[in-house]
């Protein structure tokens, strides 16, 4: 499968640590008000590879959460940062150790990234991480109907994507239906952030079998178009990364970054249960 990834441009963008926040209120979708640890921060206990479910928090984000205080450095980030991009600390105890991006969260516009529990251990708010960009403009030569975005080249080549038939069939865990898609859904562009597979129907999550999603798993998304912002297209087909946890909100739930799709179809999903970050990244947890 040749791509055009020699020609792609690597650039620096850079963010901090950031606090952790709590919103408030917390309203669940049986209208409970609840106080629960949400996102920002150094994530110590949640990480890629585990479960999506089951957390005592709302949209936890694993490992690092990295922003940028200027609104245009920011939207960088957010944009050019790709899953599976190096990421290096630029300063405190933990200068020099390296880590990757694992996904991008929209409406808090927030990087995610993973560092091993060592270096976690060393880790302070303010804390400046630089992230090696690069990715956004993949394409697949030959695929005028398929798009890529927000994955590293080299990540890209160790997904073990198969071409049968007129289509790309790519390892996924399970695939969710366009009906279980949330919030973030409608947005004009999917360079930067997710959207939520929606969670208060739990019968229709086993239905599916959702229910053992984890973080970092990659999935399909069925009769989802995402080529030129997220909405539903019957026949269409994305594939993203489950990059943040559960939520208690209306609407809310897991959230996906996409990394392909194509209105006509020409994704497919092969099940495979080790379509993990941590198998194609060398993550180990601790």
């Amino acid at each position: 499968m040749k791509t055009n990834a020699d020609k792609l441009v690597e650039l620096s963008v850079r963010g901090e640590i950031i606090p952790a926040r709590v919103w408030l209120p917390q309203i669940s979708h049986r209208g409970e008000p609840m106080f629960l640890p949400s996102t920002g921060g150094i994530t110590y206990n949640v990480k890629i590879g585990d479960s999506a479910f089951g957390w005592v928090g709302d949209h936890i984000e694993p490992g690092v959460t990295i922003k940028a205080k200027d609104e245009g450095e920011n939207s960088a980030l957010n944009s050019l940062a790709c899953i599976g991009n190096t990421a290096i600390v630029n300063s405190g105890d933990a200068k020099g150790e390296r880590g990757f991006v694992t996904g991008k969260h929209g409406g808090a516009e927030h990087v995610l990234v993973y560092f091993p529990q060592p270096v976690l251990e060393k880790l302070n708010i303010g804390d400046q991480i630089l992230i090696r960009a690069k990715g956004q403009g993949l394409r697949i030569i030959g695929w005028d109907d398929l798009f890529v975005f927000n994955i590293d080249p080299d990540l890209f080549k160790k997904l073990n994507i198969e071409e049968r038939n007129g289509k790309l069939f790519v390892p996924v865990v399970a695939e969710v239906p366009a009906h279980l898609m949330g919030s973030g859904i409608g947005s004009t562009q999917v360079f930067r952030g997710d959207y939520d597979i929606m969670t208060a129907d739990r019968k229709e999550l086993e239905l599916y079998g959702l229910q053992e999603l984890r973080l970092g798993d990659f999935v399909l998304l069925r009769d989802c178009d995402n080529v030129y912002g997220r909405g539903f297209l019957r026949g269409a087909t994305s594939v993203g990364v489950v990059i943040h946890s559960d939520c208690v909100w209306t609407g809310h739930g897991p959230g996906v970054t996409v990394i392909l799709s194509s209105k006509s179809g020409k994704i497919e999903g092969k099940i495979d249960k080790n379509a993990n970050l941590t198998n194609y990244l060398n993550i180990t947890p601790i």
